[in-house]
């Protein structure tokens, strides 16, 4: 029976965004306040994913093996360093959050049955590597609250309670939504971005957050005057909103996830997602999220 196992290992470092072929102000204004000198530090968490059969005592592979392949071959060489002096990778490209999980993966498996690195810069921003080339992901992780009503203007308001429960009330009620955005991209071998951060935060930004924050969904929003502002429809209708901009900066819009509540997320994907096939705006089911 095949498996996959993950393990956690996190370490401390620092590195700067800076091309010397470049002059210190065409670095500030491609890098921004990353550019600075001496550089700024991260606390980051590093998920290793293997996969492979179950031996007869039930693992994958020994878990105390694993954490010293781990601490041996990335954290006891990175943890409270310069990343950008640390590996002979970074003398090339920059140790970005995208490119360090790539290097991460090249350290690794050759000792290790790797299937993805996963590596945390901060809580709200991090990269997924599977092996593919220099192609990878990068999520972002933003916020923004808003209220809506769960309520077809074709129906009657008792047909919406039955449907929707207290969701259904006239006046509605409002969530925190936490939104998280994957995009794709190859990554610059100089650069070692696979999109421009400030200008992926910017058209997020531009295109959900500000339109959407402290609005009633049902009102403010002309997609939901006739559309359920359900998790899932909200969800939707922001990878429809994010597709373009995010291509117009050379990247793919990957995922969107919308994070209601603690209880309730809808994710929906602009490439076929294997576990659940391809998702359109009509196959989204609207499901009262309380």
């Amino acid at each position: 029976m095949t498996c996959i196992i993950n393990r956690r290992a996190q370490f401390s470092a620092s590195h700067r965004y800076w091309l010397p072929e470049l002059s210190e102000a065409e670095n500030a204004a491609r890098f921004g306040p990353c550019a600075k000198a001496p550089g700024h530090g991260h606390n980051y968490v590093l998920y290793v994913s293997m996969a492979g059969d179950l031996d007869e005592y039930g693992m994958v592979l020994n878990l105390s093996e694993v954490k010293q392949v781990i601490k041996r071959e990335v954290t006891s060489q990175l943890d409270f360093s310069y990343l950008n002096e640390a590996w002979p990778e970074f003398q090339q490209t920059l140790p970005t959050t995208e490119y360090l999980a790539k290097a991460i993966w090249d350290r690794l498996t050759p000792h290790l049955p790797v299937v993805k690195i996963q590596l945390f810069e901060h809580p709200e921003l991090w990269s997924d590597y599977l092996g593919e080339t220099m192609d990878a992901y990068l999520t972002v992780s933003t916020h923004f609250s808003a209220a809506h009503r769960l309520a077809s203007p074709r129906l009657s308001y008792e047909e919406n309670c039955e449907i929707y429960g207290k969701c259904a009330r006239p006046h509605g009620h409002g969530h925190n939504y936490h939104l998280e955005v994957t995009v794709k991209g190859t990554i610059d071998p100089r650069t070692g971005m696979l999109v421009d951060l400030a200008q992926l935060q910017a058209a997020i930004d531009d295109h959900v957050v500000e339109p959407f924050d402290h609005t009633f969904l049902n009102k403010d929003i002309p997609y939901f005057a006739e559309v359920v502002p359900t998790a899932e429809n909200i969800a939707v209708h922001i990878r429809d909103r994010l597709q373009q901009p995010i291509s117009d900066l050379g990247a793919s819009l990957h995922k969107v996830k919308l994070i209601e509540s603690p209880n309730n997320s809808a994710e929906v994907y602009c490439t076929p997602n294997p576990a659940v096939g391809p998702l359109t705006s009509g196959a989204v089911p609207q499901l009262a999220s309380v």
